[in-house]
C-alpha cells in the first residue's frame, strides 16, 4: 500500500484521511494538538454538551450530509427549531430580511417589511434596478464598494457587514466577491442589475427538504471523533510537523513531539493545515505555493458560551450586530431556542467576539472577556442575571480572509502544489470556510493523488 501522511487533524485532514483510506492508501494523520477536530469541538456548559466551534453545516452542498450518512449518523441529524434571526441597528432590533444573498437584497419588499433601513436607504434599494446597468464583471472586486455604490451605505453596513462578518470575521470592503459569493459573481459576469443578480443567485440553489442547516445530536463537534473512531487510519496527536521535503522516492516529514525529534517517510502527503503553517511546511518542496499561502491573512475570534437560569430572551435563533454599534459582541446565538437540545430548563447561548481589525477585546483574559460580553447581553437580550456557567473558547487565526483576487491566488497555489508529484493541499483557506467546503477540498485533494497513483500503475 502507498503510505500517505496527512498533516493536520481538523475536519479537512480527517476527511482527507477517510477518502484516502477508501482509495486504498495506508494513512497516518499527524496533529499538533492533544486531540483532533480543529474548529469542531464539543464542551460542556452547565453539564450540557454544546458546540464551541462550528455549530452547523449547510445542506445545499452535499459533502457534509454525505459524510455524515457514510459514518452511519444520518439518524443523528437535527434540524433547527428556528432560523429567524434579528439584526441590531442603531440600538434597535429588526428581523433579518428574507431573500438576501448574504445581506444583498434580491427584492425591496422583505427589506421594507423588516424596517432595518431608513427611508433613504430603502429608496436606494428600490432605485437600484433602474440605475445604469453594471458592466460585465471581468475582474474580481470587493463586496463592500460594489454594494455601497449600487444600494448605498446602509445596506453594506446594516446587512452585508454583519452577515459577512459572521462568516469570515472580516470586512465587506476587503472581501472578494468571487470567493465569498461565487454564484452572485457568475450572475454578474454579463453585468446588469445587482438586485436581479442576487435574485437569480438565491433561486439557483433551492433549499433542500429539511432545511438549509443541520447539525448532530450532541453537537457537530462529534463528527471528528466519529471519523477517528472508524479505525481506517492511524492518528498521532501531539506531533508538530516541522518540514515536508520531496526526495527522489517520496517525502521526508520532519516531526517533533516535545523535545523528541523524528522523521517519517511517505509516498504522498496532504497538507491540511491553516495557510500560515502550510506556507512554512511547503517552503522547501513548493516555494511558489508557500509564498502565495503566506499572503492569506487570518482573523482571530472567540466564542463565549453561557448558561442562564430563569431568564427570558426574545424569540428566534439569535441576533447579529451591525457596524457602528460599538460593541465587542458581533453575534449571539440562542442555542436552546435554535436547536432541540436537552437544556434542563436552562437558557444556553453563545456570543461571537473578534474581527480582522478589532483585536482589543481578544487581548482581555478569559474572565474579563466573559464579563464584557455579559454586560453587553443586557442591552442586546435584556439579560441582567448572572450566568450559572461560562466558557470562553478562543480560535486564534481561525478564519482565513478571502481578499480580492483570492480565487486566482488559490489557482496558483494548486498549480504549484500539483507540480510536485505526490503532494496535495486542502482546507478552509481555499474554497470556503464551512464544513462542507472543507470536506469537498479534502475529496478533491485525495482524488488527484489517487488518480496519479493509478496512472503510475501502483
Amino acid at each position: 500500500m502507498t503510505r500517505l501522511v496527512v498533516v493536520g487533524g481538523g475536519i479537512s485532514g480527517l476527511a482527507a484521511a477517510w477518502f484516502a483510506a477508501e482509495a486504498g492508501f495506508d494513512v497516518i494523520v499527524l496533529e499538533a494538538a492533544p486531540q483532533v477536530g480543529g474548529k469542531l469541538r464539543v464542551e460542556e456548559v452547565a453539564g450540557v454538551p454544546v458546540d464551541v466551534g462550528a455549530e452547523a453545516l449547510l445542506t445545499v452542498r452535499p459533502e457534509g450530509v454525505d459524510l455524515i450518512a457514510a459514518l452511519g449518523l444520518a439518524d443523528e441529524r437535527l434540524a433547527p427549531l428556528t432560523t429567524a434571526a434579528r439584526v441590531r441597528v442603531a440600538g434597535a432590533d429588526h428581523p433579518l430580511p428574507a431573500a438576501t444573498m448574504l445581506g444583498i437584497p434580491s427584492a425591496v419588499g422583505p427589506v421594507r417589511d423588516s424596517g432595518v433601513l431608513s427611508a433613504a436607504g430603502l429608496g436606494a434599494v428600490a432605485a437600484e434596478p433602474d440605475l445604469p446597468p453594471l458592466p460585465p464583471l471581468t475582474e474580481d472586486v470587493a463586496v463592500g464598494p460594489l454594494v455601497r455604490d449600487r444600494m448605498g451605505r446602509e445596506v453594506r453596513d446594516r446587512l452585508v457587514e454583519p452577515l459577512l462578518g459572521g462568516v469570515y470575521a472580516g470586512r465587506a470592503d476587503e472581501l472578494s466577491l468571487r470567493a465569498t459569493m461565487p454564484g452572485l459573481a457568475a450572475q454578474l459576469a454579463t453585468g446588469g442589475s445587482l438586485t436581479a443578480a442576487a435574485a437569480a443567485a438565491t433561486t439557483a440553489r433551492p433549499a433542500p427538504p429539511g432545511g438549509v442547516f443541520t447539525t448532530l445530536r450532541g453537537g457537530l463537534g462529534r463528527l471528528p471523533a466519529a471519523l477517528a473512531a472508524v479505525g481506517r487510519f492511524e492518528i498521532r496527536t501531539g506531533v508538530t510537523v516541522r518540514d515536508v521535503r520531496r526526495t527522489a522516492t517520496g517525502f521526508v516529514v520532519e516531526c517533533a513531539r516535545g523535545v523528541e525529534r523524528s522523521v517519517l517517510d511517505a509516498d504522498a502527503v496532504v497538507v491540511a493545515a491553516p495557510a500560515a503553517k502550510a506556507a512554512r511546511l511547503l517552503a522547501t518542496s513548493a516555494p511558489a505555493a508557500a509564498a502565495d499561502l503566506a499572503g492569506i491573512e487570518s482573523a482571530s475570534m472567540a466564542i463565549v458560551s453561557f448558561a442562564f437560569r430563569d431568564v427570558t430572551v426574545p424569540t428566534g435563533s439569535g441576533l447579529l450586530v451591525a457596524g457602528g454599534e460599538r460593541l465587542a459582541t458581533k453575534a449571539v446565538t440562542v442555542t436552546s431556542q435554535k436547536w432541540p437540545v436537552a437544556a434542563g430548563g436552562l437558557t444556553l447561548l453563545r456570543a461571537s467576539v473578534g474581527r480582522i481589525d478589532e483585536p482589543a477585546a481578544l487581548r482581555l483574559d478569559d474572565g474579563e472577556l466573559a464579563a464584557l460580553v455579559q454586560r453587553e447581553l443586557r442591552p442586546l437580550l435584556g439579560i441582567a442575571a448572572p450566568p450559572v456557567d461560562t466558557r470562553v473558547t478562543r480560535w486564534g487565526g481561525g478564519l482565513p480572509q478571502y481578499a480580492v483576487g483570492h480565487v486566482e491566488r488559490v489557482a496558483r497555489i494548486r498549480a504549484a502544489v500539483a507540480a510536485v508529484p505526490g503532494l496535495a493541499i486542502c482546507g478552509a483557506a481555499f474554497d470556503g470556510v464551512g464544513v462542507p467546503a472543507c470536506i469537498g477540498s479534502a475529496r478533491a485533494a485525495v482524488d488527484r493523488l489517487a488518480g496519479a497513483t493509478m496512472d503510475r500503475g501502483q
